[in-house]
């Protein structure tokens, strides 16, 4: 077992959309309370991403008392609310369907003035129960809009070791994790089986296999080559770019920047 310390929490109410860095945070099934229960949806109802339109990164989201603050540099702040009480209606994350409930006309009109496109904004209640892959979680695991799993766990060191192989070193928001964690060794979070945050309890589901959203420059919305270049000649793995690990939550808690969290390797 080894003891390591959470430095950093982070949630990205609306997928794809800017993150909000927290001091504390509850912890629920389906991850960190507000993560990614939001989501931008096309006429068909598919999801849509930073790897399809990159300026969704320029979006920016604040958590207030009432509802989501959404900005941008393309207009006037709008507030969403947090439980809205729209029509419902089917939407596609990758293979899977899942109910989830249209927020309002108008901000269905500011994205798609924003984007110069259709689409919509949508949210994903209570009921809603979007299962996990079952090929490396266990029934009953379940997962707000993000792509696969619940919680995204990436150290400090992991990052330093590949800013040092870059020309130009790289922020922690290029890879968007919910949990970031420091005085453990560079890919230390690969080995990790489970995790102990208070009587909270985190399970290993799989590493992150990264996209080309990593690519993208979270301030300015412009894409290049880097992360995923330098990556793919020490952390490929199966085809695929390896870069922080999955985990699902084994019950409900809260967890806080500063707290200590007991991680266990491998069997």
């Amino acid at each position: 077992m080894f003891e390591a310390t959470i430095s950093g929490l982070r949630v990205y109410p609306v997928k794809s959309l800017g993150g909000v860095e927290l001091s504390e945070s509850a912890v629920e099934k389906r991850g960190l309370k507000h993560d990614r229960r939001w989501m931008l949806v096309d006429e068909d109802g598919v999801f849509l991403s930073q790897r399809s339109d990159p300026r969704l990164a320029l979006f920016r989201v604040e958590i207030a008392e009432t509802g989501l603050r959404l900005s941008s540099p393309f207009g006037d702040p709008l507030l969403v609310p947090y439980e809205p009480s729209g029509s419902m209606r089917m939407v596609k994350v990758w293979r899977t369907d899942c109910e989830s409930v249209q927020v309002c006309a108008d901000l269905d009109e500011w994205f798609s003035d924003h984007l110069e496109r259709s689409c919509s904004l949508v949210y994903m209640p209570d009921s809603s129960k979007r299962a996990t892959n079952p090929e490396y979680t266990l029934d009953g695991d379940i997962v707000g809009f993000a792509d696969a799993y619940p919680i995204l766990v990436i150290g400090e060191s992991s990052l330093a070791d590949l800013n040092e192989k870059l020309k130009t070193p790289l922020p922690m928001n290029r890879f968007r994790p919910n949990i970031i964690v420091r005085e453990s060794g560079a890919f230390a979070e690969d080995d990790w089986r489970s995790l102990s945050i208070g009587d909270l309890k985190l399970r290993y589901a799989k590493n992150c296999g990264r996209c080309s959203i990593t690519t993208i420059d979270q301030e300015t919305g412009e894409a290049g080559v880097e992360p995923l270049r330098t990556l793919a000649g020490y952390r490929l793995s199966a085809q695929s770019v390896q870069f922080g690990a999955y985990f699902v939550p084994e019950d409900e808690g809260w967890i806080r920047v500063g707290q200590p969290m007991q991680c266990g390797g491998r069997g």
